[in-house]
């Protein structure tokens, strides 16, 4: 893998001794995030994704050169390798190029020009491409045999071998496969019949576009339609074009020999090469496809994993509904649940009742706070609980994936003797008080923030989701004494088994008072404990310096610092004017560079800092349902979802309305990230309602002037007609982004 180094570091423009050392740790069985944090002097300060990059590519790499290898094994066992072709295989950079230079050498089924072949044809194919005989009916009479009966067989013949010629030829493959990166055209028409079937694709029922500009989300689209069976689907570029290009490099002048040859480039192009490309086209766009949709998924998960927390409070959660009534469960401040009830707030003549249950369960688990599930009857709920004016913090939670965690053998092993609706409960709660904690409970693919994620590939989602999750709970780090399993098997260098085998130890031990306490714990060795340790926190342990995310290797290091100024440890601990005062260079040694030292420092100016911001109450408009918004009206939301079409924005009114990415900012912008995250808190102006499809089109760039925040509401005369509309937002990317509204909300 170090030999890679220099073609790495040449690629992202960093130097080959920092790519040497990120491979020198990967084979160490170095975790991304301990690298990133704890092995600065090492890489230089390469941050989580340049570190990714590097082992993305080193795999690459790895999957390029051993292919390359069994070629060169093949082509020499056949007895076939020249100079030119090592020559030609050294000089690939890409697996195509490689698999160009193979094709000919590759088994294959028995073709039309191995027919010919056999029948003895080839000398013929070999004098037609010389271009130099002026009659061919003498020369291709001297062909006919018992197998080729005609001067036509011998012709077609001949015509078979230079068509497979042409499409095994390196060159002419790399200038096509060039010709349809530039002008290629994907096109789609609905297959007869399927008009009425296949209506969700009504945007893709005759639709174009090049390959070079067509987006990720209209890729996954079409592939879909052309899968489940209504859309017809082909890649091309001007076949004339692609014809002529071939013609360039074949035909020497007008002879019967070059119409002869022309016959067969046409063949060549039709019958090989066209279906060849257009097959490698169509796994290159799902691939770019994929890896964007899941780099937009990853991106969404990140933000929501690293939503701002509530932190330790006692809290009443509601999980709403009508007919089957709202679980009501009360938490203390470590999430443990306390007691259960059900409340009817739909039915007049229950009020009373829930009201009562409420306000005795807030007096008697001195509730701090409310969370509410903002699913089905979330709104209504909310209006129930501030009629009752207890003066506490409500909050609605975004409740995707509690169900699937209720019914998850993670939930049932939790509590095994409650219902779905409890433990649906309990996890609206615990995310509110901890949203990383909680979700990581859920596979990710369920929580609701992906584009397409069940087209991507689904090998290549995990890996890039579990990666994110990863890189989230280290960043934030792990409260030892709490963290559930689950939790604990996403810090570094721990795992499933290591983090049940903590659980276990902790529960013998009653609690860690100690980081050093983790190398009694079954199979956690020295590596393990050098990996995990300083994503570990310990809350009022023994050494004040556990509760960090200083690593104990710098211990030795930060008690010399204290001792040299003539402080115990706590009283060098968030002292940051003394912390300020020290020269970092005072204390690089051999193990320990400048870099980590910065570190070392800034983490003891602030001891255990969490990165998430902290968590901001937020009102919707008095709005509950689709019916009460109009076109024109000001309200305020709350983002839900960002895709690279634009923005998924929850008014309050159950269907979320999208904000097209050309109505974000005045300025130009290519991806709503660039300006948007996950729960940020906007206003939106109301462009579009169709209540029968229930989808809603929102701007932001239109709010400008608007107020903050809009509490009150002033409707509009129902007499009258909707105010008229702006401006035209339906147009083919906005069309196939509120498909996605009928998606998830047509239910």
């Amino acid at each position: 893998m170090i030999a890679f180094a220099p073609i790495i570091a040449s690629k992202f423009n960093i130097r080959v001794n920092q790519v040497e050392a990120v491979l020198d740790l990967f084979s160490e069985a170095a975790t991304i995030p301990f690298i990133a944090r704890y092995r600065k002097d090492k890489t230089g300060g390469l941050d989580e994704v340049q570190i990714q990059n590097i082992q993305d590519e080193s795999k690459t790499l790895k999957e390029f050169f051993e292919r390359k290898t069994f070629i060169e094994k093949t082509i020499t066992e056949l007895d076939k390798m020249t100079d030119a072709i090592q020559a030609k295989l050294n000089a690939a950079n890409t697996l195509s190029e490689l698999e160009d230079i193979y094709l000919p050498y590759k088994p294959k089924r028995k073709t039309k020009a191995q027919t010919a072949r056999e029948n003895g044809l080839e000398p013929l194919s070999l004098l037609i491409l010389e271009q130099t005989t002026n009659s061919l009916t003498d020369l291709g009479e001297k062909f006919i045999n018992e197998k080729v009966f005609t001067l036509e067989d011998a012709l077609q013949g001949a015509r078979d071998i230079i068509a497979e010629t042409i499409n095994e030829d390196a060159i002419i493959r790399a200038k096509m496969r060039k010709l349809f990166e530039n002008v290629a055209i994907l096109q789609s028409k609905v297959l007869p019949g399927k008009d009425s079937e296949g209506i969700k694709y009504k945007d893709y029922f005759d639709f174009s576009e090049p390959i070079h500009k067509i987006p990720s989300h209209r890729i996954l689209a079409v592939l879909r339609g052309f899968l489940e069976g209504f859309l017809r689907m082909s890649i091309l570029p001007l076949e004339d074009d692609a014809l002529a290009m071939i013609e360039t490099q074949y035909v020497k002048g007008m002879t019967e020999s070059g119409d002869q040859i022309k016959k067969a480039i046409k063949d060549a192009y039709r019958r090989l090469l066209q279906p060849s490309l257009e097959s490698e086209f169509r796994t290159a766009l799902k691939q770019k496809a994929d890896e964007e949709a899941i780099m937009v998924f990853a991106e969404n998960l990140r933000q929501l994993l690293l939503s701002s927390p509530l932190g330790s409070k006692k809290i009443l959660a509601i999980d709403p509904g009508y007919r089957t009534g709202c679980k009501v469960v009360c938490l203390d401040e470590k999430g443990e649940l306390q007691k259960t009830d059900l409340i009817y707030i739909h039915e007049a003549n229950r009020l009373f009742d829930g009201e009562y249950k409420i306000k005795e369960l807030v007096k008697q688990y001195h509730i701090e706070v409310f969370a509410i599930g903002d699913g089905t009857a979330g709104r209504e709920t909310e209006q129930f609980i501030k009629k009752m004016q207890l003066g506490l913090p409500i909050f609605l939670v975004n409740e995707d994936g509690a169900s699937i965690y209720s019914a998850s053998e993670i939930a049932r092993e939790e509590f095994p003797d409650q219902d779905i609706t409890v433990r649906g409960a309990v996890s609206i709660g615990r995310r509110l008080m901890d949203p990383l904690a909680e979700l990581v409970k859920i596979d990710p693919k369920s929580i609701g923030v992906g584009q397409y994620q069940h087209d991507v590939n689904q090998f290549r989602l995990k890996e890039k989701l579990d990666q994110t999750v990863v890189s989230c709970v280290n960043s934030v780090g792990v409260n030892l004494n709490t963290a559930s399993k689950h939790l604990l098997s996403y810090v570094s260098g721990i795992g499933s088994g290591l983090a049940e085998n903590i659980v276990r130890y902790r529960s013998e031990i009653g609690k860690f008072t100690d980081r050093n306490q983790l190398l009694k714990v079954t199979r956690l060795g020295g590596k393990a404990f050098e990996q995990c340790a300083g994503f570990l926190r310990i809350q009022n342990g023994s050494n004040p310096l556990d509760q960090s995310a200083v690593h104990p290797e710098t211990y030795p290091m930060i008690e010399k610092m204290a001792k040299d100024l003539g402080l115990d440890l706590k009283s060098l601990i968030a002292n940051e004017s003394v912390l300020n005062s020290i020269d970092p260079q005072k204390y690089v040694s051999e193990q320990l560079g400048e870099l980590t030292i910065k570190d070392v420092l800034n983490e003891l100016k602030k001891p255990g800092l969490d990165p998430r911001s902290e968590l901001e109450e937020f009102e919707y408009a008095g709005i509950y349902k689709i019916e009460d918004v109009y076109v024109g009206m000001i309200v305020p939301g709350v983002v839900t979802n960002i895709t690279r079409f634009g923005a998924f924005v929850d008014i309050g009114v159950k269907q979320d309305g999208l904000v097209h990415v050309s109505e974000i900012a005045h300025q130009y912008i290519s991806d709503p990230n660039e300006v948007l995250k996950l729960n940020d808190k906007v206003q939106v102006k109301v462009m579009e309602v169709d209540i029968a499809r229930k989808r809603i089109a929102l701007s932001i760039k239109q709010t400008k002037d608007a107020p903050v925040r809009e509490q009150k509401i002033n409707r509009p005369n129902q007499s009258k007609p909707a105010p008229k509309k702006e401006q035209d937002l339906v147009d083919l990317s906005v069309n196939d982004a509120l498909a996605l509204l009928k998606k998830k909300f047509g239910k």
